[in-house]
């Protein structure tokens, strides 16, 4: 089992270590991503949410306003479907409105029901493939362009605890997740030299959320830890802290 990095308890994140960032923020409308894109808005940076339906951001649009945030920007695409001219056009989106982008912090995520290997037929690992893998390396391709110029920018990939821990049903999930980690560590590899931008996964371990109550049924979410309190590590990995022990792959486990 490969052990994640781990953020000590100790570091906390500056007061608006973002101001001025621009950062997109994929799966804005999921559990992990909303708090990303609330504390992102918070601590002085401006956001680029991102999600299947545009109208389902609204809510979270209007909040980040109304607390005071500089004004969101709303981007839709279903990555299920999408193609590279599709994560081009956002990144051509992007630097036309804002012309930089300083992070992205992939939250967007398809888990299907947890079933057996056998069970799990070529459509599901399209699916997982397409949404879980192909979408995020598509657009950081895309976008890298920008990040590359940006002062310290960096990449958050979301994994998940199976993806270094094997265990029975997890299968195209917990694959494809892996898959980043790797992705990843060759990418820091190959921009050490020529930019400042770091790629970084995260296994945030167990919180209250949607994905949580679909893979563990019976489980109360009282009993876990709200997802807002991952805010501090989502800002340190995101934020140019150089008190953040260099890795690649990190964990709250």
């Amino acid at each position: 089992m490969i052990t994640p990095t781990q953020i000590p308890n100790s570091l906390k994140p500056d007061i608006n270590c973002l101001k001025g960032r621009v950062i997109l923020v994929t799966g804005a409308n999921g559990t992990l991503g909303r708090v990303a894109a609330l504390v992102f808005a918070a601590q002085g940076a401006t956001v680029v949410l991102h999600g299947r339906s545009a109208n389902k951001l609204d809510t979270l649009y209007d909040e980040i306003e109304t607390t005071g945030g500089a004004e969101p920007a709303i981007l839709a695409l279903d990555f299920l479907n999408a193609t590279e001219a599709d994560h081009k056009g956002i990144a051509d989106t992007i630097y036309a409105t804002f012309k930089r982008l300083d992070g992205i912090f992939h939250a967007a995520a398809h888990l299907a029901p947890l079933t057996p290997l056998a069970l799990q037929d070529n459509a599901s690992w399209q699916a997982h493939h397409s949404v879980n893998f192909m979408a995020p390396i598509a657009l950081t391709r895309a976008c890298l362009p920008m990040l590359k110029r940006a002062p310290s920018g960096a990449v958050v990939f979301l994994s998940e605890t199976h993806a270094v821990s094997n265990q029975a049903f997890w299968g195209a999930f917990a694959v494809t997740k892996s898959a980043l980690h790797q992705t990843a560590a060759i990418w820091n590899e190959e921009l050490e030299h020529e930019s400042t931008l770091r790629m970084r996964v995260l296994i945030p371990g167990p919180v209250a959320s949607r994905c949580r109550s679909l893979t563990h049924p019976g489980e109360l979410s009282s009993a876990l830890p709200a997802a807002g309190s991952l805010a501090a590590t989502f800002l340190l990995l995101m934020s140019a802290d150089t008190r953040l022990p260099p890795a690649t792959l990190y964990g709250v486990m």
